[in-house]
């Protein structure tokens, strides 16, 4: 095989890499503190998450893993904390068009930030000397292939509501 047909070849190659992993911001409220723990720990959990990806340069994207986790208390209804994380990361990605663009930014890139942005998640929690929160993984291809479900039946409806003309 000549060099050229090498390159060529090399370009081809799909390629994600991980430049940088950082927290983008983080806020952890704990607005009923010390009150809070007198009551019965009987915890109700709210968790939100949400990604957003944003084209950096040629090839290089960040994209932004948002965790929302909000905690009361079952039979009082009062607010424990509230602790919200932007976990985000450069990455360069390449060789890869329409769908797989699609499926990296928003699947593969946030299931690599996700064990950074549930440690701060514990990690928080534990300084404000809560009982240990452990959150689940997540099934990021799910969740995707959910959303490209979500999208092609509000197209497939859009269409069958288009007016014809005769």
């Amino acid at each position: 095989m000549s060099e050229e047909n090498q390159v060529a070849q090399e370009q081809q190659e799909p390629v994600l890499q991980i430049q940088r992993i950082y927290v983008k911001d983080v806020s952890f409220e704990a607005p009923n503190l010390p009150h809070i723990f007198q009551q019965e720990w009987k915890p109700n959990l709210a968790f939100n998450l949400s990604t957003e990806a944003k084209q950096l340069g040629e090839d290089l994207y960040e994209v932004t893993l948002h965790l929302n986790v909000e905690t009361t208390l079952e039979e009082t209804g009062d607010l424990a904390f509230i602790c919200e994380v932007k976990q985000a990361g450069v990455f360069a990605i390449s060789g890869l068009e329409d769908i797989h663009m699609a499926h990296a930014l928003t699947s593969r890139c946030p299931e690599m930030l996700f064990p950074y942005a549930r440690e701060l998640v514990a990690s928080l929690v534990n300084r404000g000397t809560f009982p240990a929160l452990n959150l689940a993984p997540v099934n990021f291809d799910a969740l995707f292939l959910e959303h490209m479900r979500r999208v092609e039946e509000e197209q497939a409806q859009e269409s069958a509501e288009q007016p014809t003309l005769n």
